[in-house]
């Protein structure tokens, strides 16, 4: 598996007060653990850290981050500095000078100094310890740390905020939102990320299940979110153990906080939502300032510079001109015209402490108290606990608005006027939500939130029409499918049936457009194409190893419906002969609409299989591989051959546009072979029985220094659709002991 660092994740600018240009100075902080406090790792390389004090909590956590993942980690801290270039030079297609040049235009390091200034003592305390554990490790084992990201420690406090802010509100928020448009003449930042994988579909899959629709009674939660394969998106499993405190989850590396986890008393997880909390203004400009209520405004204006590292150890200089409104920084032109970039949230400087506190709730309304602050950006959140409660939240910082559906917002709105500017954002009792709903489950795969409990449908119109649109996404109609039916008699699903479903690689597309086209070729189709439609035939319908007719398929779904324009767009819908409805996720996009076409792209399809695969039924995991470059990094650039400890394994998994729930994005075709760039990166399914079950998977392994044990050891498992059993209590964790550290 080639892990890549290439990111599904979305850019965002807003606007800000004009700050001093100079950054923050860094002071470290020493901490000293109290003896006693201690880290077991389990043999599959999962610390359990068992701390005398909360505070003692997070400097083990920080501690332990680094001894698994301190080159990634000193990477991501080295970029939300604005530093990437002067440490580490350019990047890949200038990919690290681009990254610099986005935190300075949307002022991050700035920001993150205030937002640090804001926190509360207490929580305060905890990001200095798990600074000083990072420190510390670095500092006792120099051995371990690459000397390319050494300049970057010291760490402090302001980098784990930098860090925060940068991932979540910069990154993720909306990379759509940063991509020029057709007219645009330049761009005063090009984005970092690169959304041009058009078969990757950003996000996860997320399922909370009551008790009334469980078979033993208790609630049930499934944890899977997708990102890319590795690099600085990776998530590390950890157990979060001290007086009082109980987690046990994953969070990204470099964050010191869990968003999927569970305790004795409830699970959570996340995925990606399709709020705007971004928005584009166009400006007009006048007599060097820009119109605005009738009145002619001066920009804000800045200057920063950065560095960039060159190849012989000398610096070039660069300089960022920032230049902003009332809405936010000018980020393009589109036919001459500024193009300004406004987001909602970042006056809310608590998502880690929240979620701190949110990890900790004892009740459903505590937890609730904590997510209703939404300090945390972002995403849809679902929520299962022992006392048999399940919640869906479609959370984010919706900016409120008075103008404008879903469509209007997705283009730039006019930015002369405030009647278009937002009046604060919406708070947690006007977001959708469903608790303990009738359907006997939520769910969400990316998808807006008006099935999140099908039959129990939320009603579009009971709220703004902005919020959020209603379109067709396959991936979570098969998750509805596995929720719905195929259970056991009595309509219940069972813990085994969970953990089976999860790993299902059935095609929803293949199932509702088979029967249709395996006709249509025989009435219309040539030789080749009912060749291919024989093959067809004989698929069973998954993307397993063995699967013969899923290469087939693939290539022909890539002709029925573009991925470029997508299933969920009109035009995307065009060959359907039943377009999607919102009440009918089990049948809808369906049928074909003109046979003969659908034929015609069969026949297309089975040459270009032919000729790119060797033959019509070559079987999917012979092409789909699982391969580990053995670059920490990530670097899907790296030549084929160099997999770390020899790991190259058939696949299984796929595409989420096809409707596959265990979904594995597929790079491009190199040398006959696709490696996985983004998908099933961490999953983790929960039940509330006494006591509680728990299995979990990383699926890259839970390190990624190089020379690591257990960067490739879950990968069989991975293949051979296992789970890994979690251990919590310290006596489970000692059976399976490879080390104890103790402070």
């Amino acid at each position: 598996m080639k892990f890549s660092s290439l990111p599904s994740c979305r850019v965002v600018a807003l606007f800000v007060a004009v700050a001093c240009c100079a950054l923050p100075t860094r002071a470290q902080k020493p901490y000293h653990p109290q003896k006693g406090t201690e880290i077991l790792w389990d043999k599959w390389g999962v610390p359990h850290i068992f701390a005398r004090s909360n505070a003692d909590l997070f400097y083990s956590y920080g501690w332990a981050m680094t001894e698994a993942h301190g080159d990634l980690m000193l990477h991501a801290y080295g970029a939300g500095r604005a530093r990437a270039a002067e440490y580490f030079g350019p990047g890949e297609q200038g990919r690290n000078v681009r990254s610099d040049r986005w935190a300075l235009l949307n002022e991050v390091p700035q920001r993150s100094a205030e937002w640090l200034k804001a926190q509360t003592p207490e929580y305060r305390g905890y990001l200095d310890a798990f600074a000083a554990g990072i420190n510390d490790y670095a500092a006792k084992h120099p051995e371990a740390i690459s000397a390319e990201v050494k300049p970057v420690l010291p760490i402090t406090a302001l980098d784990l905020i930098e860090r925060e802010q940068l991932f979540y509100n910069f990154e993720f928020e909306a990379s759509s939102r940063l991509m020029v448009s057709p007219k645009t003449e330049r761009a005063e930042v090009e984005s970092p990320f690169d959304p041009s994988n058009q078969d990757m579909q950003d996000g996860s899959n997320g399922w909370a299940i009551s008790p009334t629709h469980s078979e033993n009674g208790k609630a049930m939660l499934l944890m899977n979110p997708h990102l890319a394969m590795a690099g600085e998106q990776s998530y590390f499993e950890v157990q979060l153990s001290a007086p009082g405190v109980d987690l046990y989850g994953a969070g990204q590396v470099a964050v010191p906080a869990l968003r999927f986890m569970f305790t004795p008393q409830f699970a959570m997880t996340n995925t990606v939502n399709t709020n705007r909390s971004t928005l584009l203004y166009r400006v007009t400009e006048k007599d060097g300032g820009y119109v605005f209520d009738g009145k002619v405004l001066p920009y804000k204006t800045a200057t920063y510079t950065f560095k960039v590292k060159q190849a012989d150890g000398s610096f070039t200089t660069e300089t960022v001109d920032v230049k902003k409104t009332v809405h936010g920084p000018v980020i393009r032109y589109d036919d001459g015209v500024p193009i300004a970039l406004y987001v909602a949230g970042l006056d809310k400087p608590f998502m880690l402490e929240q979620l701190w506190k949110m990890a900790n709730a004892k009740s459903l309304q505590e937890w609730q108290t904590q997510v209703a602050r939404l300090n945390i950006p972002m995403y849809n959140i679902m929520y299962a606990d022992k006392d048999g409660h399940i919640e869906y939240l479609f959370n984010a910082n919706v900016p409120r608005r008075s103008e404008g559906d879903w469509e209007f917002w997705g283009k730039p709105a006019p930015g002369d006027s405030s009647k278009y500017l937002p009046t604060g954002s919406l708070t947690y009792e006007e977001l959708p939500k469903l608790v303990d709903p009738a359907s006997g489950y939520v769910q969400n795969s990316n998808e807006p939130p008006w099935d999140a409990g099908w039959p129990t449908m939320l009603k579009a119109s009971d709220f703004p029409a902005y919020l959020s649109p209603t379109f067709a996404a396959l991936r979570p109609d098969r998750g509805l499918r596995m929720l719905s039916t195929g259970l056991l008699p009595d309509g219940k699903m069972s813990y085994e049936m969970l953990l089976e479903k999860k790993l299902s690689t059935r095609m929803e597309l293949a199932d509702r457009m088979l029967p249709e086209l395996e006709a249509a070729a025989q009435t219309y189709g040539t030789p080749l194409a009912k060749q291919a439609a024989d093959v067809l035939k004989g698929w069973d319908r998954q993307a397993e190893a063995s699967s013969t007719g899923a290469l087939l398929f693939y290539t022909w779904a890539q002709k029925f419906v573009n991925p470029a324009v997508s299933v969920q767009t009109a035009a995307g819908q065009k060959n359907f002969a039943v377009k999607y409805d919102v009440n009918e996720p089990l049948t809808t996009p369906r049928g074909i609409k003109d046979p003969k076409l659908a034929a015609q792209l069969l026949d297309e399809a089975a040459q270009e299989t032919i000729k790119t695969y060797g033959r019509l039924d070559r079987p999917w995991g012979e092409v789909m591989r699982l391969e580990i470059n053995g670059q920490s990094d990530g670097d899907v650039s790296a030549p084929r051959g160099t997999a770390l400890n020899g790991v190259d394994l058939p696949g299984n998994g796929g595409y989420g546009n096809l409707g596959i729930i265990r979904v594995i994005t597929f790079g491009p075709l190199i040398d006959g072979i696709k490696t996985p760039i983004h998908g099933d990166g961490f999953t983790l399914a929960v039940e509330f029985t006494s006591p509680i079950k728990a299995k979990s998977l990383v699926t890259y392994g839970d390190c990624s220094q190089p020379g690591c044990a257990h960067h490739t050891d879950q990968l069989p498992l991975f293949e051979k659709k296992e789970w890994r059993d979690v251990w919590r209590t310290k006596a489970e964790v000692e059976q399976h002991l490879e080390k104890r550290e103790t402070f």
